[in-house]
């Protein structure tokens, strides 16, 4: 098995089309476990095996703790493609962003709208090193670009079905 290696910067060459080109589906199935609640004792596999996780409800919710959370799922996966789309941009301008790092913050809530439950998402990057002039455009591009993103921004398509 060789190095790792960054994906390539021709990722980010314009895709013409009228429908979604697929390049990747992660597919992961939960079950409830002992409380038959996949929040509070779920257990989350992917169909590769790459990705196996017991969910416990946090303390902060009733919970045992003990356990990853959606949240924190959600954070990481946030965190990893903002930092790849970042990466990808400052390849493209020759700017090394070795020190990089992102931190998401997702919070749980109450939503006054509706009496119900929203997520809110807090990204911090820091960039040593770059003249924050740089760094603001660099960011401002990766969020153009990454899918999660867009996907706070505009929303995305969602299909539920029965089997």
């Amino acid at each position: 098995m060789g190095a790792i290696q960054a994906p390539p910067i021709s990722l980010l060459d314009k895709f013409t089309g009228e429908n979604v080109l697929p390049l990747y589906t992660a597919r992961v199935a939960l079950t409830g476990g002992e409380a038959r609640h996949g929040r509070a004792s779920g257990a989350a596999k992917s169909d590769d095996g790459a990705l196996c996780v017991d969910l416990r409800l946090p303390k902060e919710l009733g919970g045992p703790g003990g356990g990853t959370n959606p949240e924190q799922l959600f954070a990481a996966g946030f965190a990893a493609c903002f930092h790849g789309a970042l990466s990808l941009i400052a390849s493209k301008s020759k700017i090394s962003i070795r020190e990089s790092s992102i931190q998401v913050s997702v919070t749980f809530g109450r939503d006054p709208a509706d009496g119900l439950f929203l997520l809110k998402v807090d990204t911090e990057v820091t960039l040593p090193g770059i003249d924050r002039t740089i760094a603001h455009e660099l960011i401002k591009e990766s969020e153009r670009i990454c899918p999660y993103s867009k996907m706070l921004r505009q929303g995305c398509e969602n299909t539920v079905w029965l089997t």
